[in-house]
């Protein structure tokens, strides 16, 4: 009889960490999403809803639809795939299209639709980056400055749309991380140098341009310099945090979500930490943290141990767009980095990020099957 063959088995440690994480979001954000939904809407549950339809349901079928999906698919249409969201991002300009909020296009109607290119991009263009520099090593093509010309151009290109939307807090979390598979393909060490040379700026340039921008700098090293603005969301976030103590307050309790704390809408996507660390309090954030960098102990672990480029560079690409968004928006709540508009990972509201990653999470199981 011939050999009984092993089925591979996906990295569970991974599933469970992602698992318990989605599990902490929908329990926080049912928490601290009621009164504004009720404000809002006259319904408790209506953003935990959206959430649940339009975020977690489709980004499951679509996390275990990437999961079954041989990994060489994604390897060939991984330049299609960026084509058709760069596509997508170029139509939220259109205005019967698109919508924006607060002077910003970041959002595309279809139907009864709604989502956010941008936040596709993310894992279109780390696929199309993996893809790209594996099919160079397959075909032995060896003109490095060439490469370096592609890479510019194309990070322009896309620079460009998230610029106008505008979008910058995204388009650092994409440029860190196209800059970063670059490095991990073995490209010369100058070519890296330049590319954050042109990316600090860059970034530069458009602080200069847009007063806000730097406003948000200078704050964050003296928020006495807006003490009823930037400042006071700086502090708010603080006294958030730090009210939860060791223990928190208990879900559902918090108070700063009453309005305490500026910009309700945004407070339960880019500032939901802080209301977690309220309720949960400094073991509740402990263990969170300790669940993201489980989530990066066992995403580098599956890169490492990966057999081929593809599947190398494509785990490294997700597992860091992964932890550095938590660690940005965990650290612009405790006043170590100036404040953004990326969300948490798995726990802001927001469907078409949690989606993205979701899918991220699909794709970083299915290589894992392969190493295990």
């Amino acid at each position: 009889m011939p050999p009984r063959e092993i089925s591979k088995q996906p990295d569970y440690i991974l599933l469970g960490v992602c698992s318990i994480l989605i599990v902490l979001g929908i329990l926080i954000l049912s928490s601290v999403s009621a009164t504004l939904s009720q404000e809002k809407f006259g319904s408790t549950f209506y953003f935990l809803n959206h959430q649940l339809k339009f975020g977690l349901i489709p980004g499951i079928a679509l996390c275990f639809l990437s999961f079954k999906i041989n990994l060489s698919w994604f390897k060939k249409w991984a330049p299609f795939l960026l084509l058709i969201n760069l596509i997508l991002l170029s139509l939220v300009f259109f205005p019967k299209v698109g919508s924006g909020f607060r002077g910003t296009a970041r959002w595309l109607n279809i139907g009864p639709i709604s989502f956010q290119p941008a936040e596709l991009l993310k894992i279109t263009l780390i696929l199309y980056w993996a893809s790209w520099w594996t099919s160079r090593t397959e075909k032995k093509i060896k003109n490095p400055n060439l490469s370096l010309a592609v890479f510019l151009i194309i990070m322009i290109l896309v620079s460009l749309f998230l610029i106008f939307q505008p979008d910058i807090s995204t388009l650092g979390v994409i440029f860190f991380i196209a800059t970063l598979i670059y490095f991990l393909a073995n490209t010369p060490l100058w070519h890296s140098i330049l590319i954050v040379l042109i990316g600090l700026g860059g970034f530069f340039s458009l602080i200069k341009l847009a007063p806000y921008r730097a406003a948000r700098f200078l704050v964050f090293f003296n928020p006495e310099t807006d003490p009823m603005g930037i400042g006071y969301q700086i502090k708010q976030a603080l006294i958030t945090v730090g009210s939860g103590g060791i223990s928190g307050k208990g879900l559902g309790l918090s108070g700063q979500k009453f309005g305490f704390l500026p910009n309700l809408p945004e407070s339960i996507s880019d500032s939901i930490f802080a209301l977690f660390a309220e309720e949960t309090g400094f073991i509740g954030s402990f263990i969170l943290i300790f669940l993201f960098l489980t989530f990066f102990w066992r995403a580098f672990k599956i890169a490492s141990s990966s057999k081929d480029k593809f599947s190398q560079l494509l785990a490294a690409g997700i597992s860091s767009w992964i932890i550095l968004q938590a660690f940005v928006n965990i650290g612009s709540m405790i006043g170590i980095l100036p404040l953004t508009g990326i969300p948490l990972p798995f726990i802001s509201y927001g469907g078409s990020a949690l989606i993205s990653e979701l899918i991220g999470v699909g794709i970083l199981l299915n290589i894992s099957k392969q190493t295990n």
